[in-house]
C-alpha cells in the first residue's frame, strides 16, 4: 500500500510525530509527505526538504491547515496514494476529497473541541496516542489506542554520571510556547531553591525575555550567578537532554507531551503536572514525581481539555526531592531508561501500525460518515462566513491560534 502523510514539516514537535509515523510505515511500504504551511516553512532546509516531500503553497490567512486542494488532488493521483494519514488537520475539505476519490483516511488525534469531536467520523481510522484521547473517541468504530514512544536508538543516555559533577542539573524545554510549557514556574521554583548544588538548563525556540518579560530580571540574575544556561535556538533531535539530570515539565496543557517521552528515553527522571496526559507517563518514585494542580481553567479557543495550573510550592518540593536524594541520581536515571525500554519503545509500539491501517475498512460506518460530513460542512460554512465577514479579524486571530497549538 502507498501511504501519504499530510503534516506541518519543520522543526516542531508535530513534525517529529509525523517523522516517526513515516519511519514506522516506510519499513515495508512506500510513503510520501505532503507538507502544508504552519508557523514556519522548511523548504530548502536539507533536514526537512528531502526526496518524497511535496510542498503546498503557504497560506497566511484563512483556516489553520488549509491547503491547495487542486495541487493536493494532483499529488494524490500522481503518487497513487491509497491511505492518507493527517497530522493535526483542522480543515475538513481534504478529508472529504480523499473519501470521494476512494482513498482511506486516518487521523493522528491531537486537537479537538467539543464542537469538532463529532466531525471526526469523517475519518476511516483514528490513532489515539494517549488514553485520554482514546476516552473521547472510543465511539468511533476504528479508533485505535497506539501508545506513543521514542526511537530508543536516537534518544538514549550518554552517561549515568551527573551532567555537572557534584550538582543536580534540572533541564527544561520551553519550545515555542513557554507559557504553555510552564517555563515561568520552572524559573521561579529554581530561584526559590537557591541551592548551590543545583543548576538549570533551559532550551527555548524563542526569546524568553520577550515571552516572559516579568522574569527578565530573574533570568539575568541567575545567568550572572552562573547557575542558569539558556539555549535560545532550534536544535534537531535528540536535542540537549544530555545536559541535564532531571527533566522539569510543569505543562499547563498538552496533547501528548512529547518531550516527556524523549527525556525518559534519554534516562532523565521527570517532574511533571499531575494531570493527563502528562501523568500517564509517570510511575511515582520509579521514573518521576508529580506536581499538585492548583486549578483547572478552560482555554479561550474551546480546546476540549482544560489547562492545569500547578501549585508552585509543589514544584519546588519535587525539585528539592532530587536534591535531597542526589546520591541516588544514577539509579534514578537507570530506572527512567528502563521504564522507556519497557513502555516507550516506538519500534515495539508501532510494530502493528501498518497492519492496522491495511486491515481497517474504508468507511466502516456509512451512516456515521454521512452524518459527520453534514456537520463538518456546516462547520466549514460558518467558519467561511466569519472569515469573509471579518477578514482582518481572521488574519489577526490565526497567528494567535497557531501559537496556542504549537508543540
Amino acid at each position: 500500500m502507498k501511504f501519504g502523510i499530510v503534516t506541518t514539516w519543520f522543526e516542531r514537535g508535530a513534525a517529529y510525530v509525523s517523522r516517526q509515523y513515516l519511519q514506522a510505515l516506510q519499513a515495508n511500504h512506500p510513503v510520501a509527505i505532503y507538507a502544508r504551511g504552519g508557523e514556519a516553512y522548511a523548504r530548502h532546509d536539507p533536514f526537512w526538504d528531502q526526496k518524497g516531500v511535496t510542498w503546498d503553497p503557504r497560506r497566511s490567512v484563512g483556516s489553520a491547515g488549509a491547503l491547495d486542494l487542486n495541487q493536493f488532488e494532483r499529488w494524490l493521483k500522481r503518487e497513487q496514494i491509497e491511505c492518507v494519514l493527517f497530522n493535526e488537520q483542522h480543515w475538513w475539505p481534504p478529508i472529504w476529497l480523499c473519501h470521494d476519490l476512494g482513498i482511506k483516511t486516518a487521523a493522528y488525534v491531537d486537537y479537538y473541541t467539543e464542537n469538532t469531536v463529532p466531525l471526526f467520523g469523517c475519518y476511516d481510522v483514528l490513532l489515539c496516542n494517549t488514553r485520554r484521547h482514546h476516552s473521547v473517541f472510543d465511539w468511533h468504530p476504528q479508533a485505535f489506542y497506539l501508545p506513543w514512544g521514542a526511537p530508543l536508538d536516537l534518544f538514549a543516555p550518554q552517561s549515568s554520571a551527573p551532567a555537572t559533577p557534584g550538582k543536580v542539573t534540572f533541564f527544561h524545554s520551553a519550545g515555542m510556547n513557554p507559557q504553555r510549557k510552564g517555563t515561568q514556574f520552572v524559573i521561579q521554583s529554581f530561584a526559590e531553591l537557591a541551592d548551590p548544588a543545583s543548576r538549570l538548563v533551559i532550551h527555548a525556540q524563542s526569546d524568553l525575555r520577550t515571552d516572559l518579560p516579568e522574569l527578565s530580571v530573574t533570568i539575568d540574575q541567575l545567568r550572572e550567578q552562573g547557575v542558569l544556561d539558556l539555549y535560545e535556538q532550534t536544535i534537531t533531535a535528540p536535542g540537549l537532554y544530555h545536559l541535564g539530570d532531571i527533566y522539569v515539565y510543569p505543562s499547563t496543557l498538552d496533547g501528548l507531551g512529547l518531550t516527556l517521552i524523549e527525556a525518559l528515553a534519554c534516562g532523565l527522571p521527570v517532574i511533571t503536572t499531575d494531570h493527563p496526559p502528562m501523568n500517564e507517563f509517570v510511575e511515582v518514585n520509579r521514573n518521576g514525581r508529580l506536581i499538585d494542580v492548583a486549578r483547572l481553567v478552560a482555554r479561550f479557543d474551546g480546546y476540549y481539555w482544560p489547562q492545569s495550573y500547578i501549585k508552585p510550592a509543589s514544584l519546588t518540593e519535587q525539585m528539592r526531592y532530587y536534591l535531597d536524594n542526589r546520591a541516588c541520581l544514577a539509579e534514578f536515571k537507570r530506572q527512567a531508561r528502563q521504564y522507556a525500554e519497557e513502555k516507550l519503545d516506538w519500534g515495539k509500539n508501532s510494530a502493528h501500525l501498518a497492519d492496522d491501517l491495511l486491515q481497517a475498512k474504508r468507511e466502516p460506518d456509512a451512516l456515521l460518515y454521512a452524518t459527520s460530513r453534514r456537520k463538518a460542512e456546516a462547520f466549514e460554512r460558518q467558519r467561511r462566513t466569519l472569515v469573509q465577514k471579518y477578514p482582518r479579524l481572521a488574519g489577526l486571530l490565526l497567528p494567535i491560534y497557531q501559537r496556542l497549538v504549537k508543540r
